[in-house]
């Protein structure tokens, strides 16, 4: 077990030590796949996405997969964000433990951009021909998760990511991990996780094609030809927290919960996240968060806000969560949760 242990400390090391040293000023803005960076459930974005070291069930798989094996029986989960210029996300993701094996989960992400007009470089048609075609971007995801030792979890996801724009498509994979440590010291809680963590990815399809006809007579007779143009590959945008959760206040029926992360980019600045979640009876929450990144902090990050409440029905709970997040130029985010365990 130790030797598990030792092996997956260095690996997390290394890919921390990858995922930091990418990173610089000159990268902004030159990733692919940004949709993989829209978090998804209302308690991870009602505490500005602060929650990798104290999180568990169907939502771990976005945050920390470690956390998935942090919840007994099968729990299914769908959240749904009214993203701005009328785009939709909608997640949904299902975990279940298994005896004596671990816990394994099922997630798809699912950004739809909504219906385009078609316009050409045709002068006879400025406004379009009348078709229209809706871009959208999927993450599938597999997870594993199991509790090692009474202190320390870990997870791992796998993905298939595709984005796709009309007659054009790219395709790839990624895996996310992570591995949680209870300290046992004053209810601390620690995690790390690496995100998206794949090879490059690239556009191909009908779209690039183009039928051109060689240019060896004039007048021209040869024939047209068909010639595919090939598309710049891009990066996937990777990143790593380290990532802390501290219970300040618990006593009776009350819970008063601090959140901080640390979080490491490669293609943007680094981030500082933090929140807290006041928890009664754990069954009602309130929630708060805020992220501080001097270079992005006017036009990506505000205050974010939450609550949720718990209801049992015997054996069954039932989740409803609703997250807020303030935005500059657009309307601001609202998230709407529900879970099922059982």
């Amino acid at each position: 077990m130790y030797r598990k242990l030792v092996i997956i400390c260095v690996i997390s090391i290394l890919a921390l030590a990858s995922v930091s040293m990418a990173g610089s000023d000159r990268r902004l803005g030159t990733a692919g796949a940004q949709y993989l960076k829209i978090p998804v459930g209302s308690r991870g974005t009602a505490m500005a996405g602060a929650i990798g070291a104290d999180v568990y069930g169907a939502e771990a798989i976005f945050y920390n997969p470690a956390g998935v094996a942090m919840i007994e029986g099968t729990e299914v989960m769908f959240s749904h964000l009214n993203y701005f210029a009328d785009m939709d996300l909608n997640y949904f993701a299902i975990t279940t433990a298994i005896e004596d094996f671990g816990s394994i989960g099922f997630s798809a992400k699912i950004l739809s951009v909504g219906e385009i007009i078609k316009t050409t470089w045709n002068a006879s048609t400025p406004e379009g021909t009348g078709e229209t075609y809706n871009p959208s971007s999927a993450v599938i995801g597999l997870t594993y998760s199991r509790v090692l030792t009474d202190r320390v979890t870990f997870g791992i996801t796998g993905k298939f990511i595709n984005e796709q724009i009309d007659l054009v498509s790219a395709s790839g994979m990624a895996i996310d991990f992570g591995v949680n440590y209870d300290t046992k010291w004053n209810n601390l809680r620690l995690g790390l996780i690496i995100k998206n963590l794949g090879p490059s990815m690239a556009f191909e399809g009908e779209g690039l094609d183009v039928s051109a006809q060689a240019p060896d007579t004039y007048p021209q007779t040869s024939p047209e030809k068909t010639l595919s143009a090939k598309s710049a590959s891009f990066e996937l945008p990777a990143w790593a927290q380290l990532s802390m959760a501290w219970d300040a206040y618990s006593q009776d029926m009350h819970r008063a919960t601090v959140f901080g992360t640390f979080q490491a980019n490669t293609f943007s600045k680094d981030l500082f996240r933090g929140a807290f979640e006041y928890a009664y009876d754990e069954k009602y929450f309130i929630r708060g968060g805020y992220t501080l990144d001097d270079s992005q902090l006017d036009y990506l990050y505000g205050l974010t806000f939450g609550v949720g409440a718990v209801f049992g029905f015997g054996d069954t709970e039932v989740t409803f969560e609703y997250s807020w997040n303030q935005t500059e130029y657009f309307d601001n985010n609202q998230y709407f949760t529900g879970k099922i365990n059982f």
